[in-house]
C-alpha cells in the first residue's frame, strides 16, 4: 500500500484495519502486519492510500 502526500494523520484508515497495520504520528505509514487487504483503501476520506502495483 502506498500512502501519498495527501495524508493528514486523520486517524479513519488505522481505525477500521482490522489487522492494526496502520501506525498514525502526523502522517499514516504501514507497519510491518500490513496485508495489503486493502480496507484502508476504502475508508481514506481524502483517497491518499493505494494500492503498490
Amino acid at each position: 500500500m502506498i500512502i501519498d502526500q495527501q495524508c493528514v494523520g486523520c486517524g479513519q484508515c488505522a481505525a477500521y484495519c482490522p489487522y492494526d497495520a496502520i501506525d498514525v504520528f502526523g502522517r499514516a505509514s504501514m507497519n510491518e502486519k500490513c496485508v495489503e487487504c486493502g480496507t484502508c483503501v476504502d475508508y481514506c476520506p481524502l483517497s491518499a492510500i493505494s494500492e503498490d502495483k
